[in-house]
């Protein structure tokens, strides 16, 4: 897996302050799309686990982690993400995992990755359906509390 960027100090991807971490690689390509930098799995910086290790020791001091891009759940990234939510969870069993996909829920239920995501935005961007629904790029995209 490869990512773009993370945030350290992120107060719009989620409840509270949070890590967000922008990962490439998405098969949408919604036209419109605020991050089509992303697009590309191969683009951005390999995901190594000093990356990964990074990611978690700054979330010792935030209220949690945010995963977007691209498409955390594209089938490329998938392992990595899992490993990732995995080791946040054993570490920090009392804050929250938010997850932004392109994939409807009924698509990806299934995935091991989402027992550890509380928070899973989900649906394509759609530029054609405008929202001001928090934590949403459009309307038909849903907030689903799949945890707690």
């Amino acid at each position: 897996m490869n990512y773009e960027r993370y945030y350290v100090c992120d107060l719009l991807n989620g409840e509270g302050v949070r890590v967000t971490l922008f990962v490439t690689g998405c098969p949408h390509a919604c036209p419109g799309c605020h991050n089509p930098s992303t697009w590309d799995r191969k683009a951005g910086r390999p995901f190594t686990a000093e990356v990964r290790e990074r990611l978690l020791e700054l979330c010792a001091t935030h209220d949690g982690l945010s995963l977007s891009g691209g498409d955390p759940l594209h089938p490329a990234n998938r392992k990595a993400v899992e490993e990732l939510c995995r080791q946040f969870r054993v570490r920090y069993p009392d804050k929250d995992i938010w997850l932004w996909t392109g994939y409807r829920h009924e698509e990806v239920a299934d995935l091991e990755v989402l027992r550890f995501v509380d928070v899973l935005v989900d649906g394509r961007y759609r530029r054609d359906l405008p929202t001001s629904k928090p934590w949403r790029g459009s309307d038909n995209q849903r907030l689903i509390r799949l945890r707690r």
